[in-house]
């Protein structure tokens, strides 16, 4: 059995678009000529690829094998293109980066502002999202860089994914003003009601405050940064956030303390490897790395 590549691809963009129709108009072809190609990579293949139905088609399990490696082969394609494009001096490249929403409004603009300014014909493609769905999007070939955190180390689920570590960050309490902290620190506050923030920096405080004797009241939970200081500027809660939201954001009427029982947020790159051979990819990160946090 011989699959070629280019049906290959063209079943990819098939599944992911949810129907043969969608896909036709993507790549724009007729939708004949998609079903087509379809139809000899599934003779090909030996069995059906995918389900048809009135909603759209769905991947059989033979299908879900393929569409893995299709998005291998698609992310590998992508790199080769952008090596060649940029083969002299930086001369093009577009280059898909993926980063957290403190690290999109802090670290990020500085560095896409110096690689305008040294390298003005690499594109950059910007795109908001929390680690996993980051992590995820570079696996599939839908990214080529993630800029993403752990606390206390790596992010969970990098697998075969390259982790470069760029630097880490505290955390701070962040509670409204008069509050009292007193010498216990932490846990002082056992008996506050707390505002938690996505899962990742939810687990984070619960460990943080088991560790410290108390399991924290979470009575509200936003992954908005301003949202949790305007609530917190209220007294609807205390709650922890990393100094790079707050250099973000920092509201007027709330108060922040430094407290090294918080621990401390690890933010670095993750991406396929061999992404960073692509000189256009290189650049990008080199630029992220320099422009580093500024707290």
């Amino acid at each position: 059995m011989a699959l070629d590549a280019r049906r290959t691809l063209i079943f990819r963009e098939v599944a992911r678009a949810g129907s043969i129709s969608a896909a036709a108009r993507e790549l724009g072809w007729t939708q004949p000529a998609v079903s087509q190609h379809l139809a000899r990579l599934e003779r090909d293949a030996g069995g059906p690829l995918l389900l048809r139905g009135p909603g759209g088609v769905t991947p059989t399990e033979a299908g879900r094998a393929l569409l893995r490696r299709a998005d291998v082969v698609a992310a590998e394609l992508h790199a080769a293109e952008e090596e060649l494009a940029a083969l002299t001096e930086l001369r093009g490249g577009r280059v898909r980066l993926v980063a957290f929403p403190s690290a999109a409004a802090t670290v990020v603009p500085g560095a896409l502002g110096a690689l305008a300014a040294s390298h003005p014909d690499v594109e950059v493609g910007l795109e908001e999202a929390e680690p996993p769905e980051a992590m995820v999007a570079v696996s599939a070939g839908d990214a080529d860089l993630a800029l993403v955190f752990g606390y206390d180390g790596a992010p969970a689920g990098l697998g075969p994914l390259v982790w470069r570590p760029l630097h880490d960050e505290p955390v701070h309490l962040v509670v409204p003003p008069g509050t009292r902290i007193g010498r216990r620190g932490l846990a002082g506050l056992a008996d506050a009601e707390w505002i938690g923030g996505c899962v990742r920096c939810r687990t984070h405080l619960v460990e943080r405050c088991e560790a410290a004797g108390f399991t924290p009241a979470i009575r509200h939970t936003t992954d908005d940064y301003v949202v949790v200081q305007n609530l917190v500027a209220r007294g609807l809660g205390v709650t922890a956030l990393p100094a790079s939201a707050l250099e973000a954001y920092r509201h007027r009427g709330v108060r922040v303390v430094e407290l090294a029982d918080l621990g401390r947020r690890h933010v670095g790159l993750a991406f396929r490897p061999g992404a960073d051979a692509v000189p256009a990819t290189a650049a990008l990160i080199e630029q992220i790395a320099a422009a580093g946090p500024r707290v």
